[in-house]
């Protein structure tokens, strides 16, 4: 009987030795991305770069990796941002992101030396201005603006659009106030826009219409005031494959794209293309990560369903309760077995949401097997929760061949030990 390898490595054993729910990272595949990346974006566009949004998955050690490739990091809380600091990651290479920053993040990001804070209302610029008013401090910051561009992704994952609750609307003239304000200030740089118009989009064509409508911004804004756009950043959202009929495109397809549009928009307005920064997660850490659970209770409800339950669910992994999102899973200890029967893969939460998978086609199941759930590696350890007092898992990392332990999973004392 095969077992399912991930990474070269036999799933089963990693199950075994580490237990489960046990989250599995690939190193290898991480830096092919990044590589990818490098070689087709950074390498062949000249006054680019690229910040990891460290949300999709934050450890340390995933820290460590970011900062060993000489790519930026992007952070949304004072928790993140103290994360990588633990690991002296440049500060000049970490965006601070937010669209309701605490003065205390803030204050602790402009000590350590942000290298860019991307400012999401006329609230925090205000905010920030008096902040760094009281430490005689300059802080470099790009105004978050929405596009109006509404993206084909769950609404949940939707940024871009007029109604949301991230950044300053172009279309009523915020953006023209705040831009002024930061001009005025003696302590404020302003570098540019930001925008972000979703995540798991697969098409380039709202990411052009983006585009266009922040470049007329920079136009606007020279016109208005003399500014001069220095950078444009775009932000991520590139679509990964989670089940068979979604696939992973190049990140040329989306780079090309942009970087085309930029400088054709640009020329039309007679401005300098700034520089151009994106900002992938997903992309790089989604198809590097999966899940092992164990095969607990099955249940079948004769003509209607039967329910497999795992020793995991909700709490390791949110998203298909959140978005509906859909996984794929392989029963990991009979991976050369022919599927001949269909389950629904139940959480063990008290929660008749929690469902991980529905109607997966598997070999014959039974109670001790290992269930490999595919494309885990963003936004589940990150999104992890400790709900019905259920420890978080371990996560391991492999790099050629070789497993090792970024994370000790969660023991019951860990859950309690700030309770009184």
């Amino acid at each position: 009987m095969t077992n399912f390898k991930f990474a070269g490595v036999d799933t089963v054993y990693l199950a075994n030795k580490y237990k489960t729910p046990l989250y599995v990272m690939s190193e290898n595949m991480i830096l092919d991305r990044i590589n990818e990346i490098k070689t087709n974006f950074l390498e062949k566009y000249e006054n680019t770069e690229v910040f990891y949004a460290s949300k999709a998955f934050l450890t340390k050690e995933m820290a460590r990796i970011i900062k060993s490739e000489k790519l930026g990091i992007d952070v949304v809380s004072g928790g993140e941002l103290y994360t990588v600091m633990q690991v002296d990651f440049p500060p000049e290479k970490i965006i601070f992101h937010g669209n309701n920053k605490t003065e205390e993040e803030l204050e602790k990001a402009i000590k350590y030396g942000v290298g860019r804070i991307i400012v999401d209302n006329l609230y925090e610029l205000s905010l920030l201005n008096n902040i760094t008013q009281r430490y005689n401090k300059k802080i470099n910051v790009l105004f978050r603006v929405t596009p109006g561009v509404d993206s084909n992704t769950h609404k949940y994952i939707q940024t871009g659009q007029i109604d949301s609750k991230f950044g300053i609307p172009l279309s009523q003239g915020i953006i023209f106030e705040a831009i002024e304000n930061a001009l005025k200030s003696t302590y404020i740089g302003l570098l540019g826009f930001h925008f972000h118009i979703g995540s798991q989009i697969f098409d380039k064509e709202n990411y052009i219409k983006a585009i266009k409508n922040v470049v007329n911004l920079m136009a606007e804004a020279k016109n208005r005031f003399g500014f001069i756009t220095k950078e444009l950043n775009i932000g991520g959202g590139y679509g990964i494959k989670y089940i068979d009929k979604e696939e992973r495109k190049p990140i040329s397809y989306y780079t090309d794209a942009f970087m085309e549009e930029i400088e054709e928009s640009c020329n039309d307005y007679g401005l300098e293309r700034p520089k151009v920064i994106i900002e992938p997660g997903r992309w790089i850490v989604g198809e590097a990560g999966i899940t092992l659970y164990t095969i607990g209770a099955i249940k079948e409800i004769p003509g209607v369903r039967i329910y497999a339950s795992v020793d995991g669910g909700m709490t390791d992994n949110p998203r298909p309760s959140l978005y509906q999102a859909e996984y794929k899973g392989i029963i990991a200890n009979k991976a050369d077995k022919e599927p001949s029967e269909t389950v629904t893969i139940a959480g063990k939460c008290c929660e008749s949401g929690d469902i991980l998978i529905w109607n997966l086609k598997v070999p014959p199941i039974e109670s001790g097997d290992i269930l490999a759930v595919l494309s885990t590696g963003a936004y589940n350890y990150s999104m992890a929760s400790n709900y019905n007092k259920i420890p978080k898992p371990a996560v391991v990392m492999i790099k050629d061949g070789v497993d090792r332990l970024i994370v000790k999973r969660e023991s019951y004392e860990d859950m309690i030990k700030n309770e009184l």
